[in-house]
């Protein structure tokens, strides 16, 4: 399909995309939860036709495209779940309706988007090759993920690549972000409960304070990664909570502390977990205290495949032009990776920020927005790796 020919098809389909959007965005519901988004989502495939619609898991939907021609199998991904934020937008007439429930991370964008491409792939089906599987995944936001479920099912497993897309307000609606190998982080987390001994804070010899040792910690941890990761690594170690005592003139018995782990490499996320507890127990031995470490690991970084990404990128240049830039690395999490770790994948990310819209807020914002200019950009991607990569 030429460069023409393909944005004509996109634009026929962006008031069905706005819609598509608006409609979603009005009805947000949590991971796992997807109820009324996937029977929409199932709903509107059915309407378009010449798709085979299955769901493989109680909230997911998986469309499958089959061309007129020999050719490979893709995927194509769009995640569809929202996050507990109370809506705070008010310049749009589709806010959520649902109290406390909003789509503040894009992921009704992506749904719509996909659901266009879908119109498209089956108006161009006698030219396309091969088969698109289109992949509505439930639950991006809460660890475990549903991505993983839908891998447990097996339904992918003789897929030749897939394909995944980020909107992504940081960059002006317009820009295509590509960068083979890691582009997101391994997202861990830890608790530490420190079991001091509490007592009268003008006596704190005869205690053990859990509050000097949790501080001491926080400290530490943090010359693991400037001291024991090297520069050329990439690692974030966040303490995010601290809890201890609730009165001024006493030393608690306990304190709690956790936090977020981001690293890129296997190799640095195992180091990380043993030597976060080599701290720990380090420092509660000095003062004589105990301790409970726990440490869960969440999704692992997103890795574009090498070969795939830059067909990728070759296609997007073709039809995007100067548009397509080298993305940073990025230490964000998403569970894309649970597909980039069974097939070769790429994920991109689509410009969505306009400043003079106010669509510049970030991700899990409570006014956050997303300009819809962009979507035809997304769109467009979407088309264009469906139609490329499925031929052999």
């Amino acid at each position: 399909m030429g460069m023409s020919m393909m944005n004509e098809q996109v634009d026929k389909v962006m008031a069905d995309v706005l819609n598509w959007r608006r409609t979603m965005h009005k009805h947000p519901e949590l991971s796992f939860e997807e109820y009324w988004t996937s029977a929409y989502i199932e709903e509107e495939l059915q309407s378009i036709g010449q798709i085979e619609v299955t769901r493989p898991t109680e909230t997911s939907v998986l469309g499958i495209i089959k061309g007129g021609n020999p050719g490979k199998k893709i995927g194509l991904r769009a995640d569809i779940d929202a996050l507990p934020i109370d809506e705070e937008r008010t310049d749009i007439d589709f806010v959520s309706e649902n109290k406390d429930i909003m789509h503040a991370c894009g992921h009704d964008g992506h749904a719509s988007i996909l659901l266009g491409a879908a119109k498209v792939l089956v108006d161009q089906i006698d030219d396309l090759h091969g088969e698109v599987y289109l992949i509505f995944q439930h639950a991006e936001e809460t660890p475990p993920g549903g991505a993983v479920d839908m891998v447990r099912t097996g339904l992918f497993d003789d897929l030749d690549f897939i394909y995944g897309q980020h909107l992504f307000t940081p960059i002006p609606t317009g820009q295509i972000g590509l960068l083979n190998g890691p582009v997101t982080a391994n997202s861990d987390q830890f608790d530490v409960l420190i079991k001091g001994k509490g007592g009268h804070a003008s006596q704190p010899e005869n205690s053990v304070d859990p509050v000097l040792i949790g501080a001491q910690i926080i400290s530490q941890l943090q010359a693991l990664v400037s001291r024991v990761t090297s520069p050329l690594d990439s690692l974030v170690i966040s303490t995010t909570n601290f809890h201890a005592g609730s009165a001024k003139n006493i030393i608690p018995d306990t304190a709690v502390l956790g936090g977020s782990v981001r690293s890129i490499t296997p190799e640095t996320r195992e180091m990380v977990e043993e030597r976060i507890e080599a701290v720990v127990k380090n420092v509660c031995d000095v003062y004589g205290a105990g301790y409970e470490y726990t440490y869960s690991k969440g999704y692992s970084s997103v890795v574009n495949d090498d070969e795939k990404t830059d067909q990728v990128r070759a296609i997007a240049t073709e039809h995007f032009g100067d548009a397509v830039f080298e993305f940073p690395l990025a230490m964000g999490g998403e569970d894309f990776s649970a597909f980039s770790d069974l097939v070769p994948s790429t994920y991109a990310f689509i410009g969505a920020g306009n400043a003079e819209k106010d669509m510049e807020y970030p991700h899990h914002h409570p006014k956050f927005g997303i300009d819809e200019d962009s979507f035809s950009t997304g769109v467009g991607m979407m088309v264009a790796v469906a139609m490329n990569m499925t031929k052999n």
